[in-house]
């Protein structure tokens, strides 16, 4: 049995040679595979180009199982893998700190308004409106988290990171998610409350994940609801949000900011309406990018494999 591990992450092999399993190394960047890999039975992936994964689907013949490190499966599913041939596993658990993490300085970038004192540092200028005496928690802006009314629309793993380090700080959260209930003490919904929910939101969120389903969940029908003071994070997927409609509600101060580090087209291209609107910060996909315990999946993972049993994170 052969196992191909990509370079674009330095895994620590030796953790995973205690399975009777050939493993070898390819370069998830090239456009091919070497030939003598072409009887790879398991295939991880990486940050691999679209032609990479093309090559592999049409001359991986024998694969039987991909584990991509990635949080969704979307790259392996566009390359015309399908699930119901061969076995697709997720990397979903390997960003959820890193990702809760940036969420997070997002949050308290747009409350405390790093991004425009950078601005103005550049310029040379002292932003005396962004310091001195100020009001506390003045209920037509966003300027702190504390009493904050903060909504997670994508309520998974990385929400339930995030949520410690948004109630030590005092907000008041709730989550969006499929199936309403409590999770880790936080009142879940479902999408049919947003119309109650969001006009009482003073940040939202946005964790969801990049399919049909969530294509422009939040429109320009769902931006009018938010309050003008409302800042958007998103850490999803950029498809999740029809930017054109963030745009005008932007440029037109409907809402108070947006903090995105996802985009429909990435890297966002030059003379895009997101890099002038107003009140944006524009984060480059850094969220996640560095998968945490990738070779602790994989090993739970081969060792199923090789047993016949079930394996986590099967989509």
């Amino acid at each position: 049995m052969k196992l191909l591990y990509p370079t674009s992450l330095v895994i620590d092999v030796d953790s995973l040679k205690g399975f009777s399993v050939d493993l070898q190394p390819y370069d998830a960047k090239a456009a091919t595979i070497p030939s003598q890999h072409h009887d790879a039975d398991i295939l991880v992936t990486w940050t691999n180009t679209a032609d990479n994964l093309k090559y592999a689907k049409a001359n991986l013949t024998k694969l039987r199982w991909i584990q991509s490190l990635a949080a969704g499966p979307n790259d392996v599913l566009n390359a015309g893998f399908e699930p119901s041939k061969i076995i697709v596993t997720t990397g979903s658990g390997l960003h959820d700190h890193t990702v809760a993490e940036h969420a997070l300085g997002l949050l308290l970038t747009s409350a405390r308004r790093f991004h425009e004192m950078r601005d103005y540092q550049l310029q040379g200028k002292w932003p005396g409106h962004l310091g001195g005496a100020q009001p506390d928690r003045p209920k037509d802006r966003f300027t702190t988290l504390r009493d904050a009314r903060v909504l997670i629309w994508g309520f998974g793993n990385i929400a339930k990171c995030l949520v410690p380090s948004l109630t030590t700080l005092g907000a008041t959260v709730k989550g969006i998610a499929r199936t309403p209930g409590v999770r880790n003490g936080i009142e879940i919904y479902n999408e049919s409350s947003l119309p109650e929910l969001l006009p009482n939101t003073d940040a939202l969120v946005m964790i969801l994940p990049g399919d049909a389903s969530t294509k422009h969940a939040l429109n320009a029908e769902r931006l009018k609801l938010l309050p003008k003071h409302a800042w958007i994070v998103n850490v999803g997927r950029g498809t999740s949000i029809d930017e054109d409609a963030l745009a005008a509600a932007l440029d037109k101060e409907e809402i108070g900011g947006a903090a995105l580090d996802v985009f429909e087209v990435e890297p966002l291209p030059e003379g895009h309406k997101l890099w002038k609107t107003k009140n944006t910060f524009v984060s480059p996909h850094a969220a996640g990018g560095r998968p945490q315990e990738a070779e602790a999946l994989i090993a739970y993972n081969l060792r199923r494999f090789i047993a016949g049993q079930d394996l986590r994170n099967v989509i």
